[in-house]
């Protein structure tokens, strides 16, 4: 017993005596390599924000690239910080994880986040920025594309890459129409504009997605956002797909600026409880609203199912609005979703519209979502509903 009592003390004398060595030891502990690592990422935060190429340069290695800090100097940022979450280091070399946030100055009110993977070289004593891209299954960022061009509208911020400063503009003058267009319908709370990123092909989309160009083949644009979001949270993008945008006539692109517009006025009221039929009709309600266009001229695939005798029997389920390749399927989602939404604007009124959207999302949960607002508002059930949405098709589109 008393051997192994003494065993026990020396080993931990043993132990004690590595910590000291190690604390005395060559080259900072684990916990002093982090903040210094985070040290230069502020300081190269302050660079950016204060334009100063030389401090920039200085957080990174002699010979590094000063490509993004040029074309961060086009982007009118309000903050920009790093946070490091965790910190691999191998001698001089360290890979870092990091969340930056950034704001856009007039635009975000909370930060945007973007995960971040750095490399970092510690050179007399000093770590310095090798490399800072996103991190895996992380979305890019629009001046990692290229040089960034910004166009301020009335109610829009354009920014783009690869784009003529004349098609930026362009994209302006719809989005400043889209804004008034949507506070008519949905009401003014909300904030009143939108940050719009056009860049330069499909592959650009979906660099900024952080997703496979496969699945957006043939979407012009979609909005990003936080569901349920509240009044603090960053600005929604609307992201162009440029390559089908550009193939759309005027009014076309009228109608997905607009509808891209509705999703960032209506997105605190849009939760998990919203349906896709709902977020979605609703959205193409507006787009197409005070148009003229008429239920055959806005609903094709919709009328070819009806004039077929393939009424559907029920409303659009989310997974209709999947990108699954199959575009009439798609088609047919989109126009059922903004058949109901007008059907409810025909029958009860704008005002009904709109409360039964509210009242949808502020349930929070699916379950007993719809149902709850179809009952409280509209004064109906579901198989009622449904019923009357089939025999609108059948008039609308018969």
């Amino acid at each position: 017993m008393a051997g192994r009592r003494r065993a026990s003390r020396a080993g931990c004398s043993l132990v004690l005596l590595l910590a000291v060595l190690a604390g005395c030891g060559g080259g900072p502990s684990p916990d002093t390599a982090s903040a210094d690592v985070q040290r230069v990422l502020d300081r190269r935060a302050a660079a950016v924000l204060d334009h100063d190429e030389s401090a920039y340069r200085a957080t990174g290695e002699p010979s590094g690239s000063t490509t993004e800090f040029t074309r961060l100097r086009a982007v009118p940022l309000a903050a920009w910080s790093y946070r490091l979450t965790d910190l691999r280091r191998s001698g001089d070399r360290a890979t870092a994880d990091a969340q930056l946030r950034y704001r856009i100055e007039g635009y975000d009110k909370a930060p945007v986040t973007a995960a971040r993977t750095l490399i970092l070289v510690r050179d007399g004593g000093t770590w310095r920025v090798s490399s800072d891209v996103p991190a895996q299954r992380a979305s890019q960022q629009l001046w990692e594309q290229g040089a960034v061009t910004v166009v301020r509208g009335a109610h829009s911020l354009v920014l783009g890459v690869g784009q003529s400063g004349e098609r930026l503009r362009a994209y302006a003058g719809l989005a400043d129409h889209a804004v008034p267009a949507v506070t008519g319908a949905w009401g003014a709370d909300w904030s009143g504009h939108v940050v719009v990123l056009v860049p330069k092909s499909l592959e650009g989309m979906a660099g900024l997605l952080g997703a496979p160009a496969s699945g957006y083949r043939g979407i012009a644009a979609v909005t990003t956002g936080e569901a349920g979001g509240t009044a603090g949270a960053p600005a929604d993008r609307i992201i162009v797909n440029p390559d089908a945008y550009g193939l759309l006539g005027d009014f076309g692109k009228q109608v997905v600026l607009t509808h891209e517009t509705t999703h960032v006025a209506t997105r605190a009221h849009t939760t998990a409880a919203t349906p896709l039929w709902l977020s979605e009709g609703f959205a193409d309600w507006v787009g197409y609203r005070g148009s003229g266009r008429t239920a055959t001229q806005a609903a094709p695939e919709l009328e070819r199912a009806v004039l077929d005798g393939r009424v559907p029997a029920a409303l659009p389920d989310d997974k209709d609005f999947g990108f699954t390749g199959d575009a009439a399927r798609l088609a047919r989602a989109y126009e059922g979703g903004w058949m109901a939404c007008r059907l409810i604007a025909d029958h009860w009124g704008e005002v009904r519209l709109n409360e039964f959207y509210r009242a949808v999302g502020d349930h929070k949960k699916r379950a007993g979502a719809v149902e709850g607002a179809l009952r409280d508002v509209l004064h109906t059930t579901p198989e009622a509903f449904t019923e009357q949405w089939r025999a609108y098709l059948k008039a609308q589109l018969g």
